[in-house]
């Protein structure tokens, strides 16, 4: 029943004794040995509690040892008292004295002391710290792991419980599903605010998407595969639905991230200790911890004295001056502000949106933006991925984590005109007013008690804090991120003007030709940033005129786009995509005028510089290596043919890529590879909604037109000028290869 733990009880004490001397098992065998036998139902809680102490005291030396040495790969040896407590029992031992509550009938049991429960949890703590054996057994009973939820409702025992169970769910393999936890509503609805937030790191095991971190860099092959296989939802998306489901949850959690910390005048140089500390003081618990001795001392010195003060008298109340408390509440934001942000990309997302509106988060965020969010420039970090765990400190990963939840929040939704205030929106009703555009619905529909108050909004706040950012600092990415998604979907004049006004193509352009930047990822964020602000803006390309003013400039420039057209091809489109429809325009002698002067425009038009940025789109994707982050590759190709198409030009087209294999020597090479990707396009497309949307707001062309073209590019007769197939010659041919 117990597994290894009758172990100790069929070796005499004596023996037991005599091999332990040699051994040296600092007597844990016979200390089990005892509390094995002292432990029944009616057993005397106070005995069972004094064994407990005994092993806890054992063990808790060499948790501390790894915790404050950094060691990363606990080894047997290294932990002996552990190792020998787990090797006899121990573990199983403690799971079955704290869950023998819940699993008798019996009336009258003597019930557990909250200090016996903490102590048991500490013990089983400190053995997961040192044997990575221990959590994954751990984590394997689900029974316990349900019973350790229904721990976290006592207040005293929380903290204890919650840092065991995050650990668990760490290792574990298979996502536990929320729905199962006994009463989860009631549970949820008792905790305190802080609580709350560190029952979110718990939480953000649970709702995100496993392997979630490799994202762009898992093939769509793979993903699509993955997506047939499960055809419900997932266990994360069932769990986000059961949170969603708690009354007042989302609502809790936007007076969480919003809420004030209260400051005081200048920051203590603790704050740099806390830096180096981190390592071990990355768990918010950790500092929960130090807050309750701190406010226990005070309850107890202020029973002695009625003097406010007394708490900075007490040993640990003058180590925890403001900056640490800032610290602290840093540390809750990033978990609940990362709940939100998983929530908001999931498949509830117009109710969550809904709910962030109502409960004002964005406009509290704003109020936050100069004393919390951007207090001061942190020093710059290593660029993570999307949902790589970071390391960082916490006032890095807080900014990280406010930018991508502001990226999230106005993706591709009408609820972006809440990052704005009200004298910013009657700006842009002002600019389509003078262009002579109608108002986007979006903007008219923005309810003005919800929007930012202040001076200024969110969005205006961020670009400041962006043109000031150090050129090095890897923050740029998710800045350039945030505001890029501010402008996403159907292109805006009035939004693109705006952000114009306050100098945001000539920074950009700024870092990428004269910063010397040399990240993908902040260069890609860049492109992308760049496309959205110029498409089809006559002020926007006059503008990059005006600052790319010598042709050094402009080779610079050009030099950046060619260094990795996957980075860059955002832009590249956005400027094909500018001159066809400038093209005809020019009854417009404005439209004219920028034809004829922006040497952006100009160099596009060439058609021999078109159809090298086609040939190498083509070229460095296919089929198996197609990710998230390169089909934009196979998209842009795309719209190059489709504006081809319409001018009657697509055969010249193919006809130069037949050409082009030739000359390389590879004949069929560049047709039957992109015969086999516009294949993929189908399938792949062709089965989702979202990202058709996504084709045409971003190209203003009509998704029909899009299934059209590749459709006649995918042609069979060989006969036809339009179909692929015809410009490859049978001995070359290799068409229907299978994915």
């Amino acid at each position: 029943k117990l597994g290894s733990s009758s172990l100790p009880l069929q070796i005499p004490d004596a023996l037991l004794m005599e091999r332990d001397k040699r051994a040296r098992w600092q007597g844990i065998p016979v200390l089990l040995k005892r509390l094995y036998e002292s432990s029944h139902p009616n057993s005397d809680m106070t005995q069972i509690h004094s064994f407990v102490k005994e092993l806890s005291s054992l063990l808790s030396m060499e948790a501390m040892s790894i915790v404050t040495e950094e060691r990363k790969t606990p080894q047997e040896s290294t932990f002996p008292n552990t190792y020998t407590f787990d090797l006899f029992g121990g573990v199983d031992l403690l799971v079955e004295i704290l869950m023998r509550p819940t699993l008798t009938t019996q009336k009258d049991v003597p019930k557990m002391s909250d200090d016996l429960v903490k102590d048991c949890l500490s013990v089983l703590y400190n053995c997961c710290i040192c044997t990575d054996g221990v959590t994954k057994s751990l984590a394997s009973r689900d029974d316990f792991i349900l019973f350790l939820f229904t721990l976290m409702s006592n207040k005293k025992t929380f903290l204890q419980t919650a840092t065991l169970i995050e650990d668990i769910l760490g290792v574990r393999k298979e996502m536990i599903q929320l729905e199962d936890i006994p009463n989860l509503a009631g549970l949820v609805q008792s905790f305190n605010q802080q609580q709350l937030a560190n029952f979110c790191r718990i939480l953000s095991v649970t709702i995100s998407e496993p392997d979630v971190g490799v994202d762009d860099k898992h093939t769509l092959l793979a993903r699509n595969a993955q997506q047939r296989a499960n055809a419900g939802p997932s266990r994360a998306e069932v769990n986000q639905v059961a949170l969603l489901n708690i009354p007042g949850f989302v609502e809790r959690l936007c007076k969480l991230a919003t809420r004030k910390v209260s400051e005081a005048s200048g920051t203590s140089s603790f704050l740099q200790e806390l830096e180096d500390w981190h390592t071990w003081l990355d768990n918010a618990l950790v500092l929960d911890a130090l807050m309750q001795i701190a406010s226990d001392e005070a309850e107890q010195s202020s029973t002695e004295s009625s003097d406010e003060s007394s708490l900075a008298a007490s040993p640990l109340g003058h180590r925890l001056p403001q900056s640490m408390k800032i610290v602290h509440e840093i540390m809750y934001k990033v978990e609940v502000l990362y709940v939100l942000c998983v929530m908001l990309m999931g498949r509830q997302r117009n109710q969550v949106h809904r709910m962030l509106a109502e409960f004002r988060l964005i406009p509290g965020l704003n109020n936050l933006f100069d004393k919390l969010i951007w207090r001061k420039n942190t020093s710059s970090h290593v660029l993570h991925g999307q949902n790589q765990n970071c390391d960082c400190s916490p006032e890095i990963s807080f900014k990280i984590q406010f930018l991508r939840l502001l990226q999230s929040f106005s993706d591709h939704h009408e609820n972006k005109y809440l990052l704005l205030n009200s004298q910013e929106l009657n700006e842009l009703s002002a600019i389509s007013l003078k262009a002579n555009i109608p108002e986007v619905e979006a903007l008219v529909n923005t309810d003005r008690n919800l929007v930012c108050d202040g001076k200024k909004g969110l969005l205006t706040r961020l670009i400041s804090v962006m043109k000031k950012e150090p050129a090095e600092s890897s923050f740029r990415f998710w800045q350039a991120r945030a505001v890029e998604s501010f402008l996403r979907g159907a292109t805006s004049y009035a939004d693109q003007v705006f952000l114009l006004k306050r100098g945001l193509l000539e920074h950009i352009l700024f870092c990428i030709i004269d910063s010397g930047c040399k990240s993908h990822d902040v260069l890609q964020s860049y492109f992308d940033l760049l496309g959205e602000l110029m498409k089809f803006n006559l002020d926007a390309f006059k503008r990059f005129n005006k600052y790319v003013n010598t042709d050094e400039k402009f080779q610079i420039f050009f030099n950046q786009i060619n260094s990795s057209l996957v980075d860059s091809n955002m832009l590249v489109r956005c400027i094909v995509l500018t001159l066809d429809r400038f093209e005809s325009q020019t009854e417009d002698m404005r439209v004219v005028e920028v034809l004829s002067e922006c040497c952006l425009l100009s160099y596009m038009a060439r058609v021999e510089n078109r159809l090298s940025f086609l040939f190498r789109l083509i070229n460095i994707i296919n089929v198996q290596t197609l990710t998230q982050e390169n089909v934009s590759c196979l998209n842009t190709s795309l719209v190059v043919l489709m504006l081809a198409r319409r001018r009657g030009k697509l055969p010249f087209y193919l006809n130069a890529l037949r050409e082009k294999e030739y000359a390389e020597k590879y004949p069929g090479g560049l047709l039957n590879n992109f015969h086999n990707l516009l294949r993929f396009w189908q399938h792949h497309y062709l089965n989702k909604d979202k990202d058709s949307t996504c084709l045409e707001n971003s190209s203003c062309i009509p998704f029909t037109y899009w299934k059209e073209t590749v459709a006649v590019l995918l042609g069979s007769d060989r006969t036809c000028p339009y179909a692929i197939a015809s410009y490859i010659d049978e001995a070359y041919m290799d068409l229907d290869r299978d994915f």
